[in-house]
């Protein structure tokens, strides 16, 4: 699967790794302006490890939900446009604020994705929506975010098994946050995320018209 353009393969001390180019945030390393994406760190650099049908040319306006300290929404803000990155925590907030005080498509929004009624004010329709959310419901907090998400847009979702029981087995949490989706996505492709994560789901769907 091709990469989005402004997101490409670069050497690091002699090993390849994903690569965008943009200001540093965390001592990655950076070499000719690009710096190192790890995917040990992100499940969107996860997902393009593994090679997931992401349909991204680059350019999209993006919505993040969970956002966090802001390490993967910088490397999607570097490639992206408008990136309207969400975090209903405090502490990380203020971190992800320092990362979007050098990136001028990175907007951070200290709200929770549970309730997109409370910034849908601020954001514009968009063609990607990345989650990455550690709660219980995350298919429904999918759902609630997809009258953002344009026609032919594209949801690209880490699913969490520990955060909706961290007694069930995993495959059959995926299983389950996957048939509720069903009923407004059709998914297109899915593939679990390890070596990186941990009973983590990588999906790829859209809006069911």
């Amino acid at each position: 699967m091709s990469l989005p353009e402004g997101v490409q393969r670069r050497s690091f001390d002699g090993q390849e790794s994903l690569a965008t180019r943009g200001p540093q945030v965390s001592e990655e390393p950076i070499v000719d302006g690009w710096r190192r994406w790890d995917p040990d760190r992100s499940k969107v650099g996860a997902m393009f490890e593994h090679g997931l049908d992401h349909g991204l040319d680059g350019g999209e306006r993006v919505l993040y939900l969970g956002a966090a300290s802001g390490t993967t929404a910088s490397h999607v803000a570097d490639f992206a446009g408008p990136t309207y990155a969400v975090e209903f925590a405090p502490r990380p907030t203020r971190d992800l604020i320092e990362v979007a005080a050098d990136r001028e498509r990175l907007f951070p929004l200290l709200k929770d994705a549970r309730k997109p009624e409370t910034y849908a004010h601020v954001v514009e329709p968009v063609e990607v929506v990345i989650q990455d959310v550690a709660t219980r419901g995350q298919a429904e907090v999918a759902l609630a975010n997809r009258q953002f998400l344009e026609r032919d847009g594209r949801l690209l979702m880490a699913i969490k098994a520990r955060s909706e029981d961290v007694t069930a087995d995993p495959e059959a949490v995926f299983e389950d946050v996957c048939e509720t989706l069903e009923s407004s996505y059709e998914i297109l492709d899915r593939a679990r995320l390890e070596p990186y994560h941990d009973d983590h789901l990588g999906l790829i769907a859209t809006p069911r018209q």
